[in-house]
């Protein structure tokens, strides 16, 4: 049967279930628009939560269907829906690298400072998944380059950690504090040294990264790129003059 004969039989539209959470996440995930349109026709709850994308907003998103997510939103879908693993659509987009969506999200009224998730904004996702351009257009939407929040605490220590140079000189360019301190490395000094991104940390030196600060799970930076088996990184930071 097709999704319109089961709607005639009486089938609920917001019936849960499978790893899309509900229908209409399942049809915006997978691009069927048609169906899209039915759903909602019939009832669907546009903002359903549930399913591995958590809204189908999200499911959209990620599936790179542009039509679906502008339809989803003449909807009521809301823009600023919470979706569990990246905290907001937004950066959910942001992470995957679609600076389409990323545009499409602003342009219709996403937050762009929207706190949650892993990465605790969209601006720390584009910065630890390498996403330059995305860095770039959130930042001039507004995005705050010293928001505090995720895992590694700023967008700086995101981008320190990966080793992504670029993202990190852009990210100090617009004003990131170099010694803000937050998160499980507690500086983007220690964030490098402990993967052992000795050019990150050379950068990161050059730009005023204090070499005796202390913090996060490593301590000094010195003592990250140890205990992490960074030795070519620990001998760089032992020559700038650390306290061990």
């Amino acid at each position: 049967m097709t999704a319109q004969q089961l709607l005639l039989t009486g089938a609920d539209p917001n019936a849960p279930g499978g790893h899309q959470g509900y229908a209409l996440g399942a049809a915006s995930r997978y691009g069927h628009q048609e169906i899209v349109q039915l759903l909602l026709d019939n009832g669907a709850d546009v903002d359903a939560q549930g399913g591995l994308y958590g809204v189908a907003l999200n499911a959209a998103s990620q599936g790179g269907h542009e039509e679906i997510v502008q339809l989803l939103l003449d909807n009521g879908a809301d823009v600023n829906a919470k979706q569990s693993s990246f905290g907001s659509v937004l950066a959910s987009a942001s992470a995957a690298g679609r600076q389409n969506m990323v545009q499409l999200l602003l342009d219709n009224g996403a937050d762009v400072n929207a706190k949650g998730g892993y990465d605790g904004f969209a601006l720390g996702a584009a910065s630890r998944y390498g996403h330059q351009k995305i860095v770039e257009l959130l930042l001039d939407n507004g995005a705050d380059v010293n928001a505090q929040g995720g895992e590694y605490g700023f967008a700086l220590q995101a981008a320190a950690v990966k080793g992504h140079r670029e993202i990190l000189e852009l990210l100090l360019n617009r004003g990131a504090d170099i010694n803000a301190t937050g998160g499980y490395y507690g500086f983007a000094l220690q964030a490098a040294a402990a993967e052992g991104h000795q050019e990150t940390v050379k950068l990161l030196l050059e730009r005023g990264a204090d070499i005796n600060a202390i913090g996060g799970h490593f301590g000094s930076a010195f003592q990250a790129a140890l205990k992490s088996d960074s030795l070519e990184t620990a001998w760089l930071l032992s020559d700038g003059g650390v306290a061990r």
